[in-house]
C-alpha cells in the first residue's frame, strides 16, 4: 500500500493527478505541467515535499561522526545554517545527496530523498559507534514533514506565516531575513516550525520544516495570504524546473556507481577532511581523473524531449555511444529539448557540439553550462 503524506486530502480536494513516487502517493500535477512551471518561475508555488525522509542525528558525538560519513565539511555549519552535501560507499559512489540543517549546537536536521531513506538510515545505524560515544540516530518519518514555497512572489508572504520568533536557530528576527542556506525557528499557531531559504527549483524561496499535525493548516495558511501569487505544484513542475537549473536526482545523475567527482559535485566534498568514506578513492579520481564527466546540454533544433538512457554520440558517428542521457525534458522556459547527461572528459566542454539518438534518428546538441536556464 501507498503512503501517503499528512497533505493527502488537501491534494486530493484540490484535484491533483496522484501518482505513485518512491513508494508514496504523491501528486503529479494539478492543472497542467507547464502552468505549474511558469508560476513557480514568475510567481510562486507550493510542493509538499514531506515524502522526502527526515533523520536528525544529535549528542555531544555528533559532529565528529557525522563529518566523517558525509563528505561536505561541517566545520562550514554553525546552529541556524544548512548545506548540500553526499553521503557515499567505500568506493566513493553515492549513496545519497541530502541537505544538513544545523538546528542547535549539537544537533543536526538531515533531509534525504524518499527513494533512498532506509538506505541512509541502514548505513548510518551500521556505522555507528558500537558504544554510542553520545550519537543518537532518530528517524522523524511519520512525525514532520515539509512544504517548499518556491518562486520570486514567495518572500513577499513568508513573514505573513509567523507570529514570532521561536529561538533556538539563527538570530533572524523573520524568515525573509534570512539568506540562502540559512535557517531558523519560528512559530505558527503558538508551534514551533523551522524555515529555511534552501530549494530545488532554480528560484528563491523557502523550505519550511513542520510537525505533521500542523501541516495542513500551514498549506492551507500559505495559499491563503499568496491568492493569486500562490498556487499547489506537483512532482512534475518540480522535475522540469531542476532540470532547467542543472540539479542532480538521485537514480539519474547521481547512484552508488556514480562519484562526486564525476558528478561535477567536488565542491561539495571536504577534501581537506583527513576521514571520511570514500574519501581515498575521491583523491585518486581527482589527482587521476576520471573515465566520464557530468554535462548539461541544449537541443539546437526541435526534436522529441531527450529521455533518460537515450545515447550520446560524437557527430557524424554510429554505434557505439560515447556518453548517456542521464536526465531530459523539454523546457517550458526555453522552448527546446535540454538535459543532463555522462560523456568522456574531453568531450564534456562547454561547447563541445554532439548528437542525441531519438528513435533511430540524431538531433544536434550543445554542452551549456549549468544553469540551464539563466534568467
Amino acid at each position: 500500500m501507498l503512503k501517503r503524506t499528512a497533505l493527502y486530502e488537501d491534494h486530493s480536494q484540490a484535484g491533483g493527478k496522484l501518482v505513485e513516487f518512491a513508494g508514496w502517493e504523491m501528486p503529479l500535477y494539478y492543472t497542467s505541467i507547464l502552468e505549474e512551471h511558469h508560476a513557480v518561475r514568475t510567481q510562486s508555488g507550493l510542493f509538499d515535499i514531506s515524502h522526502m525522509g527526515q533523520i536528525q542525528i544529535r549528542g555531544a558525538g555528533a559532529k565528529s561522526w557525522l563529518n566523517g560519513m558525509v563528505t561536505n565539511n561541517l566545520d562550514r555549519l554553525k546552529p541556524g545554517l544548512a548545506h548540500y552535501t553526499l553521503l557515499c560507499n567505500d568506493q566513493g559512489g553515492v549513496i545519497d545527496d541530502l541537505y544538513i540543517y544545523q538546528t542547535a549546537p549539537e544537533t543536526y536536521w538531515l533531509v534525504v530523498n524518499a527513494s533512498r531513506f532506509e538506505a541512509d538510515l541502514d548505513w548510518m545505524l551500521k556505522h555507528r559507534p558500537a558504544d554510542g560515544q553520545g550519537v543518537q540516530i532518530e528517524s522523524l518519518r511519520g512525525r514532520y514533514g515539509a512544504i517548499a514555497w518556491q518562486g520570486p512572489k514567495a518572500v513577499d508572504f513568508i513573514d505573513q506565516l509567523v507570529e514570532e520568533v521561536a529561538g533556538g536557530g539563527g538570530p533572524k528576527p523573520n524568515p525573509s531575513a534570512l539568506k540562502k542556506n540559512e535557517l531558523g525557528e519560528f512559530r505558527f499557531a503558538a508551534t514551533p516550525i523551522w524555515i529555511a531559504r534552501t530549494g530545488y527549483t532554480g528560484e528563491d524561496g523557502f523550505e519550511i520544516l513542520a510537525a505533521d499535525g500542523i501541516l495542513p493548516a500551514v498549506w492551507k495558511q500559505c495559499l491563503a495570504l499568496g491568492k493569486s501569487l500562490v498556487r499547489p505544484v506537483g512532482l512534475g513542475a518540480r522535475d522540469t524546473l531542476r532540470t532547467e537549473a542543472g540539479y542532480p536526482l538521485y537514480g539519474h545523475e547521481l547512484t552508488e556507481q556514480i562519484t562526486p567527482v564525476e558528478a561535477g559535485l567536488s565542491w561539495c566534498v571536504g577534501f581537506d577532511k583527513p576521514v571520511f568514506i570514500g574519501r581515498e578513492r575521491l583523491l585518486q579520481q581527482r589527482a587521476d581523473g576520471v573515465p566520464r564527466k557530468a554535462i548539461a546540454f541544449k537541443m539546437k533544433e526541435k526534436c522529441p524531449p531527450p529521455r533518460p538512457g537515450y545515447g550520446l554520440f560524437a557527430p557524424g558517428t554510429t554505434a557505439p555511444a560515447i556518453g548517456t542521457v542521464t536526465s531530459g525534458t523539454q523546457s517550458p522556459s526555453l522552448g527546446a529539448g535540454i538535459g543532463l547527461g555522462l560523456v568522456p572528459p574531453a568531450l564534456g566542454k562547454t561547447g563541445t557540439q554532439l548528437e542525441l539518438e531519438i528513435r533511430g534518428k540524431k538531433y544536434p546538441l550543445e554542452v551549456v553550462s549549468k544553469p540551464i536556464y539563466k534568467k
